[in-house]
């Protein structure tokens, strides 16, 4: 066990107050996990810290509390032994050292009290086994009983004890050993790997609602293709996404092959992930090529097709959130959307019309500038004429719709003339006449047939009345 300390990393004064309130109730206190991890990589202090007390954490958190001059509430997970209040800027709990036991049906275990050593042995790597004392004799020393700094010097993810037992006792942990590879860049250990494909099959024994959050935080990652590469390399994304797995592989008929769909989705998801942070942007780009898995054919004269694939996908998109339990909402019809919409920019770049613009500018709305984000990032040619092609008609397409939008107005399009008008000027009941003349001037305007202003709408609608036997009351 190191003897090195590191009291710069308790800086902050609420360090200060826990060992105080340690010291008044006669029981030992430790930083420990991320928060220590963080510091040691530099990457920031994080936001939240945990305290882990050789005693009752609930006594430790509410000791603390009393002495803040702002007198924070304690929250209290009886359940759990834990506490959590927030003080300054940071989100503290406390925990009383514990000793785990699991059962095979769940991941959530037997917990009785244990020492610091207990409490690092149930941790689920070594680089969050790390402690720092908080006590009076050896304030800010690092206690790290399994190499976890040698760990992050090599860039290791590796259980404190036997992997094979940490992951099939809790198989959260595989998702998580994904997820710090990502987030950090690091390796996971080989007999960790090995042990991760052996007990994949318990992950489904973990609630979606734990599974979504890690697929979310490895999305996040600087280069998401690292989790998702690992998770695919394991067997755990066959379980959880078989959608995308589905797109493995090169079929090859006639001396004809289409690219491997799976590794180019996660490479447009590594392009999209330096343009944009949005996570919901990111699933777009992830999903936006499950459907070509059920539409692939063989077409003798054309090649491998994929017709309709976006459509198919974007139903796709409803199946998979609903199976992981992620919201129906908004958020599920921005992916939706953007997966439907595609391959639209794509075929447009190749005849740029002001018309072909109009539309998509119209369809896309809100969301025409994530959809023209996700079709760049989806040119992963390695042919450099072609990738500097591909990017010069994007954009000419940007240009032009510039140039329409600020013309045209057609995003967020509102109508020149209303339902009401219509019915007014004609001295009609709402009708089917109503809803055909406005799709009539929206067209007419998408189209180009004239411009998104009043008079030249009125007069439109006057016309396309009389067509369907309406007169005007009075013009």
């Amino acid at each position: 066990m190191t003897k090195n300390t590191y009291k710069e990393a308790l800086a902050h004064p609420i360090f200060e107050l826990i060992a105080t309130s340690s010291k008044e109730l006669g029981i030992e206190s430790y930083v420990i996990g991320g928060y220590v991890r963080d510091f040691l990589l530099n990457r920031g202090k994080g936001m939240d810290i945990d305290i882990v007390a050789v005693g009752s954490g609930i006594e430790l958190a509410q000791k603390t509390a009393s002495l803040l001059s702002h007198k924070p509430k304690v929250q209290i997970f009886k359940t759990y032994g834990t506490a959590m209040l927030r003080a300054y800027d940071r989100e503290i709990e406390f925990v009383g050292a514990r000793r785990e036991s699991y059962s095979e049906e769940s991941r959530n275990p037997e917990v009785a009290s244990g020492t610091l050593q207990d409490d690092q042995n149930r941790r689920d790597f070594t680089i969050n086994a790390l402690a720092l004392s908080l006590n009076q004799d050896d304030y800010g020393q690092l206690l790290d009983p399994f190499g976890g700094i040698e760990d992050l010097k090599r860039k290791i993810i590796r259980t404190p004890l036997n992997p094979d037992i940490t992951y099939s006792d809790d198989p959260l942990r595989m998702l998580r050993a994904v997820r710090f590879a990502s987030q950090l860049n690091f390796k996971i250990e080989r007999e960790s790997l090995q042990a991760i494909s052996k007990n994949r099959d318990r992950i489904k024994i973990i609630s979606k609602e734990r599974i979504v959050d890690e697929l979310h935080k490895i999305l996040r990652s600087p280069k998401p293709s690292i989790g998702f590469g690992l998770l695919h390399q394991t067997g755990l994304l066959k379980i959880i996404l078989p959608e995308l797995t589905a797109l493995e592989g090169i079929d090859e008929i006639e001396g004809q092959r289409h690219k491997d769909n799976f590794w180019h989705t996660l490479e447009v998801v590594d392009n999209i992930a330096e343009n944009t942070d949005d996570l919901w942007l990111r699933w777009a780009a992830l999903l936006h090529d499950i459907g070509k898995a059920p539409t692939k054919k063989f077409d003798s004269k054309v090649g491998w097709t994929f017709h309709g694939h976006e459509f198919v996908g974007s139903k796709m998109v409803y199946k998979l959130f609903k199976r992981l339990r992620m919201p129906l909402n908004e958020k599920m019809k921005y992916v939706q959307k953007l997966v439907l919409m595609s391959s639209r920019p794509i075929v447009l770049a190749q005849e740029v019309t002001d018309s072909a613009v109009r539309r998509l500018i119209f369809d896309a709305g809100d969301h025409i500038e994530d959809l023209m984000t996700l079709c760049e990032a989806d040119i992963t040619t390695k042919n450099p004429r072609r990738f500097k092609k591909y990017h010069n008609n994007f954009k000419l397409v940007r240009r032009k719709m510039k140039e329409v939008e600020e013309r045209d107005h057609v995003r967020n399009f509102q109508p020149p003339i209303s339902g009401e008008e219509i019915m007014e000027i004609f001295n009609i009941r709402p009708s089917r006449e109503i809803g055909i003349i406005k799709d009539a001037i929206k067209e007419a305007i998408l189209e180009g047939e004239i411009p998104n202003e009043y008079e030249p709408a009125r007069k439109y609608m006057l016309e396309k009345g009389r067509e369907l036997g309406l007169e005007p009351v009075k013009e």
